[in-house]
């Protein structure tokens, strides 16, 4: 149980787990359904700005990966790899929303 609570408190434990769920809105941020176009706007650029961020990061640890051994290779894709396609597919995802809203709204 003591080891359960060490680990959500680790930084970067609840920052995979926030960075991961799908449902996590940002700090600030409100519901899509129920913004207005500006809201909308400030939420899709904020969410773009952050995809095009972690697809640039994910296409850096590929060409990092290319460079390994198999071994090193093979701990990056167990361990830094699924944590930044969670939060790259989370990121898409809410942009995803914010940018439905943008069109429903115009």
């Amino acid at each position: 149980m003591k080891a359960a609570r060490t680990l959500r408190r680790r930084p970067d434990v609840v920052a995979a787990v926030r960075g991961g769920d799908l449902n996590q809105a940002m700090d600030g941020e409100g519901d899509p359904r129920s913004a207005s176009l500006k809201e909308a706007l400030y939420w899709s650029q904020i969410y773009r700005e952050i995809s095009t961020m972690e697809d640039k990061v994910m296409d850096r640890i590929q060409q990092l990966m290319a460079k390994q051994s198999p071994v090193a290779r093979q701990e990056v894709e167990l361990t830094n790899v699924p944590v930044v396609a969670a939060q790259a597919e989370k990121f898409h995802q809410r942009l995803g929303f914010w940018t439905a809203r943008v069109r429903e709204l115009e």
